[in-house]
């Protein structure tokens, strides 16, 4: 029998400690199983953006903002490849466990809403920073861009990876089927990615874009990012820092409340 006293610090928010490190270590253990395809892919795939870019349009293209246009790019497509595989590890694991009928093994343990957030948080952060992480030393080595302020571009990095994993546990969650989150993939995460300024200064926009741009948290997320990478930036970091914690915590808000009440998880 349970003690009594462990009861009540365990009504009273005492954090399970135990548990927590092991959901987070299953999802980051997932991804890690098959590096080549969640590590390694995203890699090729950025170095493939930024050599057609660079052969289509780079040579030809004006600096932007007072910098070369490859040099401009890079930090983005990062950002673009972290937020999109911080969503899909989420995601990917809560749909997976619903349609394999396994998610009880994650709803049964003693894990409070919060835990569960956090422990699949984990794995989108881990997943979003080892990625930032390959692809800096890729564009060290093969661009010799190094990060002109660290501490920025590893904050922006870990938001991102804790925005979009928070979004993709919600759509997760939301999502009964592969073909409802391909749908909420290709409708909304899509184009919150590429419509951000990723390849693209906002301030060449027209007033109208410009300020809907502006409404996008993920243009703060690339635009941070770029500053802590090259230094230069549409927006103010601190600002950008501000809007994506708000936003991340609205999302992650609204995900508990689903964990909690057990919205579209328990029968």
């Amino acid at each position: 029998m349970q003690n009594p006293a462990d009861q009540t610090a365990r009504r009273f928010g005492a954090v399970n400690w135990m548990g927590l490190y092991t959901l987070a270590q299953r999802e980051t253990l997932r991804f890690l199983a098959v590096w080549t395809q969640t590590v390694l892919a995203p890699l090729v795939t950025a170095g493939l953006f930024l050599l057609i870019f660079t052969i289509a349009i780079g040579p030809s293209r004006p600096d932007v903002m007072g910098v070369p246009f490859v040099m401009f790019l890079a930090p983005g497509i990062m950002m673009m490849t972290v937020i999109q595989n911080a969503f899909a590890n989420t995601s990917s694991s809560m749909v997976i466990a619903k349609v394999q009928g396994n998610i009880v093994d994650t709803l049964m343990p003693p894990l409070s809403p919060l835990e569960i957030l956090l422990g699949y948080l984990a794995g989108g952060i881990a997943r979003g920073v080892m990625i930032a992480l390959v692809i800096s030393i890729a564009f060290l080595v093969l661009l010799s861009i190094a990060p002109q302020h660290p501490l920025i571009a590893l904050t922006f990095v870990v938001l991102g990876g804790a925005l979009m994993g928070a979004l993709g546990l919600f759509a997760g969650i939301f999502a009964n089927k592969f073909d409802q989150m391909a749908a909420i993939t290709n409708f909304i995460v899509t184009p919150l990615a590429f419509l951000s300024g990723t390849f693209y200064s906002v301030e060449a926009l027209p007033p109208v874009l410009n300020r809907l741009t502006h409404l996008n948290p993920v243009f703060y997320l690339i635009d941070g990012l770029r500053y802590g990478m090259i230094g230069v930036s549409d927006s103010s970091p601190w600002l950008g820092m501000a809007v994506c914690t708000f936003a991340t915590f609205v999302i992650g808000a609204i995900t508990w409340l689903m964990l909690r009440t057990g919205y579209r998880l328990k029968a």
